[in-house]
């Protein structure tokens, strides 16, 4: 249990401080072997792109778990008081389903990736792990997404206010 709870409340903002590490240190490495050094790293600038990805999609969903993301509140202003926690909820519901359909559609350039064994020509990573971004990044945001759903029908008085669900 100890850990399922660790992982529901640190998994993200941990991978993504691992990759954005990794990221800074490669390209600080490439710096200074370009400018000091004289000679380039052929791979350094492609994995931290593809570190870059990888942190962006996980970042998607540590907004969601967080309900960080942008908004536009002056729509919500023009409801009466008291649908609006519903509205708010719609709301998660149309992210939810956004979510769902990336993750579908992600899943079919997975396997096309898989299919054709594609690599990256520096490092000769196979592209599908690099194309599982989005399919990993909004599963868990949909995760996340029924996650604010519940806490939002659980606490229906603050529905409309962002903040940890945990």
């Amino acid at each position: 249990m100890k850990v399922m709870k660790w992982f529901d409340e640190y998994a993200e903002i941990s991978v993504c401080v691992v990759l954005m590490s990794t990221m800074t240190v490669l390209l600080a490495v490439q710096v200074f072997m370009r400018y000091v050094m004289g000679a380039s790293l052929s791979w350094s600038e492609e994995i931290a792109r593809y570190l870059f990805i990888w942190l962006i999609y996980l970042g998607i969903s540590y907004g969601a778990r967080e309900m960080r993301h942008i908004k536009i509140d002056a729509a919500l202003d023009l409801f009466p008081r008291r649908i609006r926690p519903a509205i708010v909820i719609l709301g998660d519901l149309l992210f939810l389903a956004f979510a769902l359909y990336i993750v579908w559609t992600s899943w079919s350039v997975i396997e096309r990736q898989m299919m054709l064994g594609q690599t990256s020509p520096a490092v000769g990573l196979p592209m599908w792990i690099v194309y599982a971004a989005p399919f990993v990044g909004f599963a868990i945001t949909g995760v996340r997404q029924i996650q604010t759903i519940i806490w939002r029908l659980k606490h229906p008085s603050m529905a409309q206010s962002g903040g940890d669900i945990t």
